[in-house]
């Protein structure tokens, strides 16, 4: 395998480290303000002249095709179009085959750089065998050594397999906004526990706090996570930190533009998705479409956000957000509904597991916030066609719920006049026992925060009732658009609007925000039961230094009888 970085080539930067902070500015939510001479400056990392067009493959990924153990995804990215780009691949003994990249491109529409990139779709494979690929082109600078590693396709009927999951990982490039180095040791540890795939929780890169630079940021988020993503799939969801202002129609081009992802059927492809390993359903959601939290980045003021004149792109005047919910108006709710029936009606799927980036349940004092949008739309479902497990990122910290089922109203008050509100609590079964270790998801669906990929902003700091000392938890009920700040032409968002008592918390990671949850699963024998065990492990001291060091804090095991 090529070990050459692609990042260490970067051009110098013309914009200082300083005036790159100095650009930035978060306030509660993600906001940002704007610096002298608009994005005048833009890099140019992302783009060379024709003069020396570089079509050197970086930002290697894979991703499952619509059935992961006979299609995989080869994506990557290149500073220039590439000439003949291609994959050589085959398996042991076999003779090796030739697929051709199909070019997706965008103008990022802030700086005005060109992203080119390329998806090759490797079909026909065979179920559990280990393949060897190849990534080149004719005007690849590694010819006489190209990218080379391998992966393995997903098992197909019922079957052990492994996969790990976290958000919010970032990049270890300290001069973005909230990149911090252990998302270079985050990137290691999926490969120390080796999974079959790893499922990535929105928040990927954090570009749209970088706006001179997005295309730069997720150009480092790229050729750090291609240390893994290489190797084994990497399958995200969108975040509220992927919405771009003038990348499309919800903000999504660069996310878009960069994967391919199994289809949905819709007319909003690569948003949602589902796919399945062995007998468990995994099913991808864009939380975006049905939250009431605005809590991507928006321009704080006191001046207008000017975009590089080459884009055509008007001024972005402050107080202004790109607030996208309800942007497929119902449909993929209406998907979700039908995905979730038709598995109840199989008896080949006996877990659905579903990720996201925005929480339904968390009780984090300085992160975002539990949503009832999630909690009006989706819970419900999750419900009545038995959602085992629920994987998000969002707040930087790790939280694991009871088993929910249903909901306890006007349990929640008002942050500001203590009234009653409607929260939609959620309802914990079975026995309160932080120390359980065991349990039945036919009963209720376990929540997990995992926003500890590797960002600078760990926020394991919890709320509780200081009379009761319950656990506490915000929780948006209505929108949060930005408002008027106390400077003049400046805006900020405000909190969550309400606080429940926190009845459905199980366990919280009050030493570290940053962790890895690592899931093995068992298939099980007919007349018997299956199992998913989960560790979970952190990285102690990494909020102060970054370490490799990740350290089992919990296990939990989740078991039903098999169907039949």
């Amino acid at each position: 395998m090529s070990s050459k970085n692609p990042s260490d080539a970067r051009p110098a930067d013309p914009v200082s480290a300083v005036s790159r902070r100095g650009f930035l500015k978060l306030a509660g939510a993600s906001g940002f303000a704007t610096a002298a001479g608009g994005l005048a400056a833009a890099s140019k990392a992302a783009v060379a002249s024709p003069a020396n067009a570089d079509g050197t493959p970086e930002q290697i990924h894979l991703t499952w095709g619509n059935d992961p153990s006979s299609e995989v995804v080869v994506s990557w990215a290149s500073l220039a179009a590439a000439v003949s780009p291609r994959v050589q691949f085959g398996s042991a003994g076999a003779h090796t085959q030739t697929v051709h990249g199909v070019q997706r491109i965008y103008t990022d529409g802030l700086n005005g750089a060109t992203v080119f990139t390329y998806h090759a779709r490797l079909r026909g494979l065979t179920p559990g065998a280990t393949y060897q690929y190849t990534v080149s082109a004719d005007n690849d600078s590694n010819t006489a050594q190209p990218f080379t590693a391998n992966f393995q396709t997903a098992p197909r009927g019922r079957a052990p397999f492994r996969w790990t999951t976290y958000g919010d990982l970032a990049t270890p490039n300290t001069e973005w906004v909230l990149s911090y180095p252990q998302s270079r040791f985050a990137v290691q540890a999926v490969e120390r526990f080796a999974p079959l795939f790893h499922l990535l929780n929105g928040d990927l890169c954090y570009a749209n706090l970088n706006p001179l630079h997005q295309p730069d940021v997720w150009r480092d988020f790229g050729n750090n996570a291609q240390a893994s993503a290489a190797n084994r799939p990497w399958m995200p969801c969108p975040g509220n930190h992927e919405i771009e202002f003038h990348n499309g129609p919800q903000g999504l081009a660069s996310y878009l533009t960069r994967y391919a992802l199994p289809d949905n059927g819709s007319r909003f492809a690569g948003r949602w998705y589902s796919f399945r390993v062995s007998s468990v359903l995994f099913i991808s959601l864009d939380a975006d479409d049905v939250v009431y939290q605005d809590a991507a980045a928006f321009v704080a003021g006191p001046d207008p956000l000017v975009p590089a004149a080459s884009t055509g792109n008007a001024p972005i005047n402050p107080g202004t957000s790109f607030y996208v919910r309800g942007y497929s108006e119902g449909e993929q709710t209406r998907w979700l509904e039908q995905t979730l029936r038709r598995a109840s009606e199989d008896h080949e799927v006996d877990w659905i597991v579903v990720q996201m980036h925005q929480d339904a349940l968390t009780s984090s004092k300085t992160g975002n916030g539990s949503d009832k949008g999630i909690r009006e739309a989706w819970l419900p479902l999750f419900d009545r066609y038995g959602v085992d497990l629920v994987v998000c990122g969002h707040d930087h910290d790790y939280e694991r719920s009871y088993p929910v089922r249903g909901c306890n109203h006007h349990a929640g008050y008002d942050a500001a006049t203590g009234a009653t509100v409607d929260t939609l609590q959620p309802r914990p079964v079975g026995p309160a026992d932080p120390q359980r270790d065991t349990f039945d998801t036919t009963h209720g669906t376990i929540h997990l925060i995992l926003g500890g990929g590797g960002t600078s902003a760990p926020l394991d700091v919890y709320g509780a009732d200081q009379a009761t000392g319950m656990p506490q938890a915000k929780v948006f009920t209505r929108p949060n658009r930005p408002v008027p700040g106390t400077a003049t032409n400046t805006y900020v968002r405000n909190v969550a609007d309400a606080l429940e008592d926190a009845v459905w918390s199980a366990r919280r990671d009050t030493g570290t925000g940053y962790g890895i949850a690592v899931f093995d699963h068992d298939p099980g024998t007919p007349g018997g039961d299956t199992t998913i065990t989960m560790n979970y492990y952190h990285a102690p001291g990494a909020d102060q230094t970054p370490t490799s060091d990740y350290q089992l804090f919990e296990t939990i095991v989740l078991s039903k009888k098999r169907r039949h």
